[in-house]
């Protein structure tokens, strides 16, 4: 090899060290992008264990400039094409299963309301209602759910609550025409929403953390939330030139205690039914986080293996210690199946609540009026501004006179109303309000709606189900990271946020969906007059038939048999058998005989009178 190097000339020496650094260099220039696959492990004084999977993708170049998006790497292609083609700047789909108790489990990673949420920001041009119709569509099938029921009809546009979460300009922020806002309480979340979710990774669903979502397992959790967020980021400290940012993440929470005997013991193999085999080889960061700070409290637990190291996390007021897994040391010699094991049983105790939380139900009976009740509870001994927002369908014809807000018997008046009253068939009604909340206190909103009466044609096939209301969403900044497990706005991995040395944190929560019963019509009436009218059909025919088409003779009643004598003279033909009739016939009697010829002589001697007659 050194010899045929030798021989050859300069200049082709040159030329194909240009030729590499000109590869080199394009190489490089391609794959500018990095990703990361981090697993959060937290266990709650409930019993229940939480598994919050966060995979995060940073690719270097703008979202604002479909041109760059020419190159795909680690970055999906068909989710790519869908941000181009319908100019989105910033989605955020979840699809929940469940419902999340933040009074027991305080604040989870993202937070998520049962069903299906989506709103985006869309870059500025004309025509955005057509491009939300069109976006909803493709992510339909892109991810196998029903978002093409999105229509205007559950869609909104929201003023404050839903700001741009990466790069965006004040002005643009400000600007409410370029986001919708929609959800679908009712959307179930099942394998098949799982499937696609895992063909967006670089790595699939094969090897790396995604092996062990296992769909079996992780749809007998209590919860389980995906999420897919996509968002404009900055490259470096300095912020000058914008990078796109994919996170997908996965939640699910698992209560070991059921089958445990009481005992708060999980491993990956009770929990996913399998162990860690490999690490994805296209991870920059490849990372297991097990909470432990109340790893020395009742009740005691020990993890196996040992982790790595122990990291002392300070947010504003509270210390955890994380344990902290580089999967790539524990895979030599086998697989790594991460466990706890507690030397006690479960005993159920207090927990201590989180600074703001809520609660919503519906008030009033019978089927003609009714009401909604949120409590949003304030545990800090500190005054705070909360943005409430509430999406109501059309068929609930809100009284917006009837809205009230109260903290202990007192009316507080709100510092903004946002209030578009709905349409019938064309949009829902939209709320939202800013105001403050008291320290050490409850603050209740109620307000009244009328039921109205639908098509028959607009009924669901199980009418008297229900119809379900959205979430109703409670947004605020805390001064503290109290039960604060969410990544930071200004990072993007949960290793970032560890280190987070912020004084505020913004918080988004979601209450409750509502079940609200409409007058319901008795479907079951047109299939009784359906049976009806054949029925009655069914006679009129008959009889007309009869009528038309028999032959009426009269008969002698004399010569009728019964029942009885037909049955007898049945049975009597087939006990004579064939012999005993011919016996019958030779041996009839001269008299018999005499009787049929006179019989006959007596016709004959008729018919000659008749004849004479004539």
């Amino acid at each position: 090899m050194a010899s045929d190097s030798a021989n050859l000339p300069g200049g082709k020496i040159t030329f194909l060290l240009f030729l590499a650094l000109v590869n080199f260099s394009f190489t490089i220039g391609i794959h500018n992008d990095n990703f990361s696959e981090e697993l959060y492990v937290k266990p709650f004084s409930s019993g229940h264990v939480m598994f919050h999977f966060q995979f995060t993708t940073v690719w270097n170049v703008s979202i604002d400039k479909p041109e760059s998006f020419q190159h795909y790497h680690l970055f999906p292609k068909s989710l790519g094409d869908v941000l181009t083609t319908y100019k989105v700047k910033e989605l955020h789909l979840s699809q929940t299963q469940g419902l999340w108790k933040h009074e027991k489990w305080g604040y989870p990673p993202e937070d998520a309301p049962p069903g299906d949420e989506l709103w985006v920001w869309f870059q500025p041009h004309s025509g955005v209602d057509q491009t939300w119709a069109d976006l909803v569509n493709a992510l339909s099938g892109l991810f196998c759910a029903s978002l093409n029921f999105m229509d205007s009809k559950s869609t909104v546009q929201p003023r404050w609550s839903f700001r741009p979460a990466g790069l965006a300009s004040e002005f643009y922020s400000a600007d409410s025409r370029f986001v919708r806002y929609s959800t679908l309480p009712r959307e179930v979340v099942c394998t098949e929403n799982l499937t696609p979710w895992k063909k967006l990774l670089p790595c699939g669903s094969k090897i790396g953390l995604a092996s062990l979502l296992n769909s079996v397992k992780i749809y007998d959790g209590f919860y389980h939330s995906l999420g897919v967020h996509v968002r404009s980021v900055c490259q470096d400290t300095q912020c000058l030139t914008p990078a796109t940012e994919l996170k997908q993440t996965l939640t699910v929470v698992y209560d070991p205690t059921t089958n445990k005997n009481g005992k708060q013991d999980w491993s990956f193999q009770s929990m996913f039914d399998r162990t860690l085999q490999s690490q994805c080889p296209l991870a920059d960061t490849r990372k297991i986080y097990v909470d432990v700070t109340t790893q020395e409290t009742f009740p005691k637990f020990s993890l196996s293996p040992v982790p790595d190291f122990v990291l002392n996390q300070k947010r504003s007021g509270e210390e955890r210690k994380i344990a902290v897994y580089q999967i790539g040391n524990h895979l030599f010699a086998s697989s790594l199946n991460l466990k706890a094991m507690y030397e006690e049983k479960l005993t159920f105790s207090n927990s201590s609540l989180p600074p703001v939380y809520a609660n919503r139900f519906v008030t009033g009976y019978g089927l003609e009026r009714g009401g909604v009740t949120c409590m949003i509870y304030n545990t800090m001994s500190s005054n705070t501004t909360v943005i409430f927002m509430e999406t109501v369908p059309w068929f609930l014809r809100v009284y917006f006179s009837s809205l009230r807000i109260e903290n202990d018997g007192k009316e507080i008046k709100p510092y903004k109303i946002n209030f578009i009253p709905a349409k019938d068939r064309a949009n829902p009604y939209q709320m939202e309000l800013v105001f403050r909340l008291f320290a050490n206190s409850v603050t209740k909103i109620t307000y009244s709606f009328e039921r109205a009466f639908l098509k028959w044609t607009e009924y669901p096939p199980d009418a008297n189900h229900g119809f379900y209301v959205s979430s109703a969403v409670v947004s605020t900044v805390l001064p503290v990271a109290s039960q604060y497990t969410a990544t930071s706005q200004s990072v993007s991995l949960l290793e970032e946020s560890f280190s987070d040395s912020s004084s505020s944190f913004f918080l988004r929560l979601h209450t409750e969906t509502l079940l609200v019963s409409l007058p319901t019509p008795d479907f079951s009436m047109p299939y009784n007059v359906i049976c009806l009218a054949c029925t009655v059909v069914a006679i009129a025919f008959g009889s007309l038939h009869n009528l038309t088409t028999r032959d009426f003779t009269a008969s002698d009643p004399s010569k009728r048999k019964g029942l009885v004598a037909k049955l007898k003279s049945f049975f009597k033909k087939e006990k004579e058998s064939p012999e005993n009739k011919l016996d019958s016939k030779e041996e009839e009697t001269p008299s018999q005989k005499d009787k049929d010829n006179s019989k006959s002589e007596e016709k004959d001697s008729k018919e000659k009178d008749g004849n004479s007659e004539t």
